[in-house]
């Protein structure tokens, strides 16, 4: 496979070929010859990867991200439903207790879709897609070793494959390396400064196991359950069960500082059952396990403030995790990386990507749904003692309340849960919650009375058991 493209277009290199880098390849392809680099070997199929080693938690990706796919590439929502995925509808296909441990009622009418599957089955539909376009090669086992140019404009990146090290060079180099960049050191290396940087860390950790979907469950659509942690009563537990493809369930639960899973087998359920509701332990109780628990601890909420920067090359662009990681409980990573990926898609079918200004352009961009992401995850997680270095703001304290009543009002009025979610998915901005489809039903609107108990049904529970 030849690594210079002889087309004439212009060239654009992607580090890394996690769904973030998939993704950014099939928005640049429409104007550059692309060639991801990734440090392994791709699986054949739906199998998990070395380099994600999260992907083993729960994922999903929310209404603004499947709307993302869809533009970047149409029809890849329905190839994966086909391979066992599932649009789920929030809230009539989901039971979930909300931060402020309010149940949502199950809503039916809400328009709002979640596509529910495992990791490895998602990046194995992505990849099969993306790498079908003859426009975008894939170089496997090629390690980024850092960038070509000066700091105003990157020419290239320096690989190591096997015993080989050379340059490769492009128009535009795009890091979609993940949490684990490099590219800060490597912009400062060039001669740019220091990138200013903000980390919220809740000290989440994450254990989670796989299960036979016990029973009748895997017949009746089962709906996702969900408890969420509670800042106000540290540490934070909680938990939730992702039916996916193959009859199986992920079942991913959390702690912060204090009150962390373990990856202790024998104790999984009994943490389930300790949580603020006891609801998943009690699902579990006749589920047969698949394999033991994996455990994770890397979910500090980093995000590098590239937009900010004073100066900018030429010809270098940061995506998805590389710009900004999110605690893994919000499920919001993929989503972002989709809109990312869409946001650049956007910038290049106004500007050249050869053209001055064009990479700042994209970075500008891309920060948009970064930062949506960012509040939504730092609002909860800033609230738990030790996360930041600086307290929560009064201002953020009082957003916080606000958020709350919010989510109370979402439970119980379906007006207002559409809002909610709205902002949620990653639709609209947060300036949504102050709309009048929220504050009406808030101040003055009809709501029904909040719930007392979790909102599974006799016959959903019964075919847990049967």
């Amino acid at each position: 496979m030849s690594d210079t493209p002889t087309t004439g277009r212009p060239t654009a290199i992607v580090i890394g070929a996690s769904a973030s880098g998939l993704l950014a390849a099939a928005a640049l392809a429409e104007c550059a010859d692309v060639t991801i680099l990734e440090r392994d070997a791709l699986p054949d199929g739906p199998q998990p990867r070395r380099g994600i080693p999260q992907g083993h938690h729960a994922h999903l990706v929310w209404t603004g991200g499947v709307k993302a796919f869809e533009a970047l590439l149409p029809g890849v929502i329905d190839e994966t439903v086909a391979r066992g995925a599932r649009l789920v509808r929030i809230m009539g296909d989901m039971v979930s207790r909300a931060p402020n441990e309010v149940w949502f009622r199950r809503f039916e009418n809400v328009p709002h879709r979640n596509l529910v599957c495992s990791r490895p089955l998602l990046d194995h539909v992505l990849s099969a897609r993306v790498l079908k376009d003859s426009r975008i090669q894939l170089r496997e086992n090629t390690t980024a070793l850092g960038l070509e140019g000066s700091s105003t404009t990157v020419t290239g990146v320096r690989v190591h494959t096997g015993d080989i090290k050379e340059v490769l060079n492009a128009d535009l180099v795009v890091d979609a390396s993940g949490r684990g960049t490099s590219a800060p050191q490597w912009l400062q290396t060039l001669g740019l400064p220091k990138v200013e940087t903000r980390e919220v860390n809740a000290g989440v950790a994450y254990a989670t196991r796989l299960y036979k979907a016990p029973g009748s469950t895997a017949s009746i659509g089962f709906p996702l359950v969900n408890v969420q942690a509670n800042p106000a009563t540290p540490p934070g537990q909680g938990g939730i069960i992702l039916p996916i493809e193959g009859d199986r369930w992920i079942v991913t639960l959390c702690g912060t500082r204090g009150g962390e899973p373990t990856a202790d087998n024998d104790a999984f359920i009994d943490f389930a059952l300790g949580l603020g509701d006891p609801v998943i332990g009690e699902l579990l109780a006749n589920a047969e396990p698949i394999g033991d628990v994996k455990t994770s601890r890397s979910t500090a909420n980093t995000r590098r403030y590239y937009e900010k920067m004073n100066r900018w090359p030429d010809g270098f662009l940061a995506l998805g995790d590389a710009i900004a990681g999110y605690n893994p409980v919000y499920g919001h990573g993929l989503s972002v990386a989709a809109q990312c990926a869409l946001a650049v898609r956007d910038v290049l079918r106004l500007h050249p990507i050869t053209a001055s200004g064009t990479a700042r352009r994209m970075q500008r961009a891309a920060a948009r749904p970064v930062g949506a992401a960012w509040d939504l995850a730092v609002g909860q997680d800033a609230l738990y003692p030790g996360a930041s270095d600086t307290p929560p703001t009064p201002m953020e304290r009082m957003l916080a309340r606000y958020v709350d009543r919010c989510v109370e009002t979402g439970a119980s009025n379906p007006r207002a849960l559409g809002a909610l979610l709205d902002v949620m998915s990653l639709l609209e901005p947060p300036t949504r919650l102050f709309s009048l489809d929220m504050v009406w039903p808030m101040s003055v609107g009809r709501k029904l009375p909040l719930l007392s108990s979790v909102p599974l049904t006799t016959g959903e529970r019964s075919a847990s058991s049967s």
